[in-house]
C-alpha cells in the first residue's frame, strides 16, 4: 500500500512543555511562600494581593492548570499524532488553544491576587475567565476530534479513550459548576445559581471530579503511552485496560459527596459517595498494576534510567493516593482527617508524586527528542529525582502528623469527661509548628529540584537542533472488507468508532452526576426550610463578599459536624435550612483557624466574648491578642473605604436567585447600611485606644471602611438559629 508523506507538529508539543516548565516555577513557588506564611505570617504584611488568603488560591490555580494542565497538552499533542499517525487536526485551532490558555492563566494570576473569587476550590476564576475556559475547551475538543477523524490508523488506543474521557467529562463539570450571575455585565462579581447544600454538592460533584478527569485520566493515557514507549515493552494486559477505563468513568463520577460527610448533605447523596468511593480502589488500583508490570522484564533500568524511575514513583504515588482516597471516604476516618492537614497531605501526594514526576519524566524524554540531542545530564536527572523524593517525603509525613494531631487535639476531652481538654484552638495550632517547618523544608527540596531541571533543559535545547515538524509516512486508512468483521467484538467495534465512544463515555458520566445533583435541586424534603433564617442585610452582604475576596474559607470552615467535640467547641450542629441564602456555600475544607459557623453567637451580650471591638483588633494585629496567633494582619481592611456602589445591584441579582428582598429592601440599601454601620461604629469608638487611633474626622468615617462590614457579617453567622441562654 503507497504510503503518505506527512509531518507531526512539534511545535505545540514545545510551547506547552515549555509553559509547564515556566509556570511549575511560579506555581511551586507561590506555594513556598505559602508555606513560609504558616511560620512568618506577616511576611508580607501590608500588601493585601500578597496575602496568605489571595495567594492560595492562586498557587491552587498555577499547580492544577498552569503546570499540570500545559503538561498535560503536551502529552496528549505529542502522543495523540503518533497512535493516530496524523498532525493535528489544525494548526490554527493548536495555535488558538496554546495562547488562549496561557491568556487564561495570565487572567487568573491577576484577577485572583486582586480578591477576583467565587471561593469554590479549583473554581475561583470569575465569571468572563469562566467563559474564556469553556470556549478554549471547546477548541482543544473540535482540534482533538478532528485529529481523530482523519487519523490514519483504524484502531484508537486506550490512552486516546482516556484524552475523550477528560474532553468530555471535564466540560459538563466546568459549565454546571460555574453556572453563575453576574452583578453587571461590566463588573468582575457574580453568584453562584445554586445555592448552600445544593452549591456544596455540585461544587464537589466537579471538585473531586476535577482532580478525576483533569488530573488522574489524562495522565493515565499518558501513563500507557509513555511508559511502554520508554521501557520498550507492551503494556501488560490491554484487557485489564479496558477494564480499568469504564470501571474508573462510571465509578469516579459518583465520589464528590464523600467530602462532605457529617455535613448538612442529605444522608443518602453522604453514603453513596462513601459506597462509590469505596468501589473506586479497583479500577484505580487495576489501573496502577497495569502499569507498574508494563516494566516486566526492565527493572533493571529502572537503577540507572531517570525517566524510569520518575514514572514508577508517580505510579506509586498514584498507587498510594487511590488507596487513600477510598480510605477517607469511610466515615469514621473521615471524622478524623476532615479538616486536618491529612488532606493536604494526601493531596500533595497526587499532586507531587503523581502528576509531578510524570510530567517530569516526560518533560526528561521528549526535549531530547524534539532536538536530535541527549539530554544534557543524567547525573542532574537523577538527582532531581532524588532531591524531588526527599522532598515529597519530608512534605507529606509532617502534615500527617500533623493532621492526627489536630483531630486528636479537637476531639480530647478533660478526664472528667466535662470540658475540652484543648479549649482554646490555638493550642492545637502552635503544636503542630514543627511539622510545619518541616513542610517548608521539604517544598524547598522539590522546588530546587525544578529549578535543576529548568536548568538541565535549557542546556539539552542549546547543544541540540529543534525539530519544530518532524517527517514521517504512513498508509492512508484502509477500508475493512465484510470479511474481516465477522465476529467482531463489541469493545473492538467501539474501539473504532470515536463518535460512538464519545456517545457512550458522556452517557457513562452523566449517569452519576444526575441521581445525586437533581434530587437535592427538585426535591424540597432533601432541604428543609427554617423559619427564623432570614437573607443578610446589605452590609452584611458586602462583609460576606469581603470574606470572599479575602480569601477567609481557605482557613476557616462554617460547618459544624454534629460531635459532641463540635458542639462544644462551636455550637449547636449546622443544618442544611441555614444555608438556603448562601450564593455561594462557604463551608470550607481546612480548618487552620477555628469553625465560624457560630461566631456571631459568640458576640452577642449574653454569650460573653468576642464583641466588634474584639473583632476589629484581631484583623488590625492578631499577635497583639496572641504573641503565637499565624493569622496575618488585614490593616488594610480598616483604611480602605467600603464601595457600595454595586449593592443595590448586588441585591437585585440575589433577588433573581431567589433571596427575597423586597423592592423597599433594595431602595433603601444605603440608609439601612448607615443605621447598622453606625451602630457597630459607636461599639468601636467606645473603646479609648480606636478611638484614638481611628476616630478622627476623615473623608472615609470608620463607619464607612470595610471592616465594620465584615465585623456585622461575623456577628450575624448563626444567629438565625440560637438559643437564648
Amino acid at each position: 500500500m503507497e504510503k503518505q508523506q506527512f509531518y507531526y507538529d512539534n511545535k505545540i508539543v514545545r510551547n506547552f512543555l515549555y509553559a509547564s516548565i515556566v509556570f511549575g516555577v511560579v506555581g511551586m513557588l507561590v506555594g513556598l511562600i505559602l508555606a513560609f506564611l504558616f511560620l512568618f505570617p506577616n511576611l508580607t504584611s501590608g500588601i493585601s494581593f500578597l496575602s496568605f488568603g489571595r495567594l492560595r488560591p492562586l498557587h491552587t490555580n498555577a499547580v492544577i492548570f498552569a503546570f499540570v494542565g500545559n503538561a498535560m497538552f503536551a502529552g496528549i499533542y505529542y502522543s495523540m499524532q503518533r497512535l493516530l499517525k496524523a498532525r493535528m487536526f489544525s494548526d490554527l485551532l493548536s495555535k488558538i488553544h496554546f495562547w488562549g490558555w496561557q491568556l487564561i492563566i495570565v487572567a487568573a494570576a491577576i484577577t485572583l491576587p486582586l480578591g477576583y473569587s467565587t471561593s469554590k476550590e479549583y473554581a475561583e476564576l470569575e465569571w468572563p475567565i469562566d467563559i474564556a475556559i469553556a470556549l478554549i475547551w471547546v477548541v482543544f475538543g473540535i482540534n482533538m476530534i478532528g485529529t481523530i477523524i482523519k487519523r490514519r490508523e483504524r484502531h484508537i488506543y486506550v490512552a486516546i479513550w482516556f484524552y475523550i474521557a477528560t474532553f468530555v467529562t471535564v466540560a459538563v463539570l466546568h459549565i454546571f459548576n460555574s453556572l453563575e450571575l453576574p452583578v453587571s455585565l461590566s463588573g468582575m462579581k457574580s453568584y453562584s445559581i445554586y445555592a448552600g447544600v445544593q452549591d456544596a454538592l455540585v461544587q464537589w460533584w466537579y471538585g473531586h471530579n476535577a482532580v478525576a478527569f483533569f488530573l488522574t485520566t489524562p495522565f493515565l493515557g499518558m501513563m500507557y503511552y509513555f511508559v511502554p514507549k520508554v521501557a520498550n515493552r507492551p503494556v501488560y494486559s490491554y484487557r485489564l485496560s479496558i477494564i480499568h477505563f469504564w470501571s474508573l468513568i462510571f465509578i469516579y463520577i459518583w465520589a464528590g459527596p464523600h467530602h462532605l460527610l457529617y455535613t448538612a448533605l442529605p444522608d443518602w447523596a453522604q453514603n453513596l459517595g462513601v459506597v462509590f468511593s469505596v468501589m473506586l480502589i479497583a479500577p484505580s488500583w487495576g489501573g496502577m498494576i497495569n502499569g507498574l508490570l508494563t516494566l516486566r522484564g526492565v527493572w533493571d533500568k529502572v537503577r540507572t534510567d531517570a525517566v524510569l524511575k520518575f514514572f514508577v514513583v508517580a505510579i506509586t504515588g498514584y498507587g498510594m493516593a487511590t488507596f487513600e482516597g477510598p480510605m477517607l471516604s469511610l466515615k469514621n476516618v473521615n471524622a478524623i482527617a476532615h479538616f486536618t492537614d491529612w488532606i493536604i497531605a494526601h493531596v500533595h501526594v497526587g499532586a507531587l508524586a503523581w502528576n509531578g514526576f510524570l510530567s517530569f519524566g516526560m518533560i526528561y524524554w521528549l526535549i531530547p527528542r524534539m532536538t536530535k540531542t541527549k539530554l544534557f545530564s543524567e547525573k542532574l536527572a537523577n538527582f532531581h529525582f532524588w532531591i524531588g523524593t526527599l522532598g515529597i517525603i519530608l512534605y507529606s509525613l509532617p502534615l500527617y502528623v500533623a493532621g492526627f494531631t489536630q483531630a486528636s487535639m479537637w476531639k480530647q476531652f478533660k478526664p472528667d469527661g466535662g470540658a475540652l481538654q484543648y479549649g482554646n484552638f490555638l493550642e492545637t495550632v502552635t503544636e503542630i509548628m514543627p511539622m510545619y517547618w518541616m513542610r517548608a523544608v521539604g517544598g524547598t527540596l522539590y522546588l530546587t529540584g525544578v529549578i535543576v531541571l529548568v536548568y538541565n533543559v535549557i542546556r539539552t535545547v542549546r547543544q541540540g537542533s529543534p525539530v519544530e515538524n518532524e517527517l514521517v509516512e504512513a498508509p492512508a486508512l484502509a477500508v475493512i472488507s465484510p470479511n474481516r468483521l465477522k465476529g467482531e467484538k463489541l469493545h473492538s467495534w467501539l474501539e473504532r468508532k470515536p463518535v460512538q465512544f464519545m456517545l457512550l463515555t458522556t452517557v457513562a458520566i452523566l449517569i452519576g452526576g444526575l441521581i445525586q445533583i437533581l434530587p437535592t435541586i427538585l426535591v424540597k424534603s432533601n432541604i428543609p426550610t427554617i423559619s427564623s433564617v432570614k437573607p443578610y442585610t446589605p452590609l452584611e452582604l458586602q462583609g460576606r463578599d469581603l470574606y470572599i475576596r479575602e480569601g477567609c474559607v481557605g482557613c476557616h470552615s462554617q460547618m459544624v459536624r454534629p460531635f459532641r467535640s463540635e458542639v462544644e467547641r462551636y455550637g449547636d450542629y449546622s443544618k442544611a435550612g441555614e444555608f438556603v441564602y448562601d450564593h455561594p456555600f462557604l463551608w470550607g475544607s481546612k480548618r487552620t483557624g477555628p469553625d465560624l459557623a457560630r461566631e456571631g453567637v459568640k458576640g452577642k451580650p449574653f454569650n460573653g466574648g468576642r464583641d466588634d471591638v474584639w473583632h476589629f483588633n484581631h484583623m488590625y494585629d492578631p499577635q497583639g491578642l496572641n504573641e503565637k496567633s499565624i493569622m496575618p494582619r488585614y490593616q488594610w481592611l480598616i483604611k480602605n473605604e467600603l464601595d457600595n456602589s454595586t449593592i443595590q445591584d448586588k441585591m437585585r441579582t440575589m433577588v433573581t436567585l431567589g433571596v427575597p428582598y423586597s423592592e423597599a429592601d433594595i431602595n433603601n440599601a444605603l440608609k439601612h447600611m448607615d443605621e447598622q454601620a453606625t451602630k457597630i461604629e459607636t461599639n468601636l469608638l467606645a473603646n479609648p485606644e480606636i478611638k484614638k487611633s481611628f476616630g478622627k474626622e476623615t473623608a472615609a468615617p470608620l463607619k464607612n471602611r470595610e471592616i465594620v462590614a465584615l465585623i456585622a457579617y461575623l456577628q450575624r453567622l448563626g444567629t438565625d438559629t440560637q438559643v437564648k441562654k
